[in-house]
């Protein structure tokens, strides 16, 4: 199921997105001010090209003031330096409320993804009887020139375990209104390639094709063995859904975990009526999790940059890798919003996520900061703890 690392590894793409996004608006904003001093080519009065070249630079370097700072300069006497640099403020500030917003909604879609990805994932056992179904009937049509008997597949077409997973209700549903169904051309494809170079030569499968039929549990392993051989690992098929899903990877270990659970649970007296595994033991709870750590690290960003850039001795602070800063900041966001989590667990999840997703000396970095900082907040009374195994910082 979904746990807490994998929320902040989304909450930390989306933040990671939304700055990248918001250097793409300040340019963006500049070029707006280059625009609105631009030479027209079809004026039939001769321009002043020096003057339109001083008033773009001097609007660009009072934008550029006012986005440090964050004040607005005194108005200067040209009128049409002090529009542009306010068309530009206008601009960009709306553009970056955007943003904020938009990666908010990309990284609840991400996280609830997994869960359709789990979904869809359900649906390949039919798509592969599918694919053994063709190809049976295509070669009972033509037998090879050497006469070889062809691979008798049948145990599989008729595996219970799969037939149980196919008719479960819930997924028919969920894969009817989440268009989860495992068709498509590109995805057909693959898994006859998997099919084809790696299922049939597998001696584990070919072993239980051999044996009689009737066994339950040999078809809930069977089942099993397929996704964790050749869904999670093998060639063809996750080399298809990894270019599908970008963020397979990091995925990966929920989905599997999802999938291999739900195969156990299909047990011989489990029917139609069985109910599916969930994203997570209270999505709304997690959901708000996320959100209010993306949200809160983006209203005091301000903060946590000066207390970072006080703790980093002898380092411009804005030579810190962006990723690291973003870890920084959702740490310290964490430590003050979320009273029940210990210090330790936070600093923790982010030294790991750091290791994955940063530099190989950010681990250390992340580690130093993170601890002078929580000593000193918490001996300041700025991080206050609660909850079952803590004590308030009274």
């Amino acid at each position: 199921m979904l746990n807490r690392r994998t929320l902040r590894i989304k909450v930390m793409q989306a933040l990671y997105a939304y700055h990248q996004a918001v250097g793409s608006d300040f340019l963006l904003a500049i070029d707006r001010i280059a625009d609105a001093f631009a030479p027209d080519l079809n004026s039939p009065e001769p321009q002043d090209r020096k003057l339109l070249q001083g008033q773009r630079k001097m609007a660009e370097l009072i934008f550029k003031e006012w986005n440090k700072t964050g004040e607005e300069s005194e108005a200067t006497e040209d009128t049409d330096v002090n529009d542009a640099v306010k068309d530009a403020i206008k601009y960009y500030q709306k553009a970056v409320a955007k943003d904020a917003t938009y990666y908010a909604g990309q990284m609840v879609y991400a996280a609830e993804s997994i869960h359709n990805q789990y979904i869809h994932l359900l649906n390949i056992p039919e798509a592969l009887l599918q694919v053994i179904e063709e190809e049976r009937v295509r070669d009972s049509r033509r037998l090879t020139a050497a006469k070889e008997p062809l691979l008798d597949a049948t145990r599989l077409l008729e595996n219970k375990a799969i037939e149980k997973l196919i008719n479960n209700l819930q997924l028919q549903d969920l894969t009817i209104r989440r268009s989860m169904r495992w068709h498509g051309e590109d995805e057909l494809e693959a898994l006859r390639t998997a099919w084809r170079n790696e299922m049939k030569q597998d001696p584990e499968l070919l072993s239980y094709l051999a044996a009689p039929a009737g066994n339950y549990q040999e078809d809930q392993e069977i089942l099993k063995h397929l996704y964790k051989t050749y869904v999670f690992k093998g060639e063809s098929l996750p080399a298809y859904i990894e270019e599908d899903d970008l963020n397979w990877e990091e995925n990966r270990a929920v989905v599997k975990n999802l999938v291999v659970k739900t195969v156990k649970m299909l047990d011989e007296a489990a029917d139609e009526n069985l109910v599916l595994m969930s994203l997570s033991a209270n999505w709304q709870e997690d959901k708000e999790f996320a959100e209010s750590l993306y949200q809160q690290t983006l209203a005091d960003d301000e903060k946590y940059e000066k207390l970072i850039a006080e703790s980093v001795q002898n380092w411009d602070v804005e030579r810190v890798a962006l990723t690291d800063k973003i870890l920084l900041k959702m740490a310290l966001c964490e430590m003050h919003l979320f009273r029940a989590i210990p210090v330790k667990v936070t600093i923790n999840e982010y030294i790991e996520i750091s290791k994955m997703y940063s530099t190989p000396k950010s681990k250390q970095f992340v580690n130093g900061i993170l601890d002078k900082l929580a000593q000193d907040l918490t001996a300041s009374g700025a991080i206050r703890k609660s909850g079952r195994g803590l004590l308030d910082n009274q």
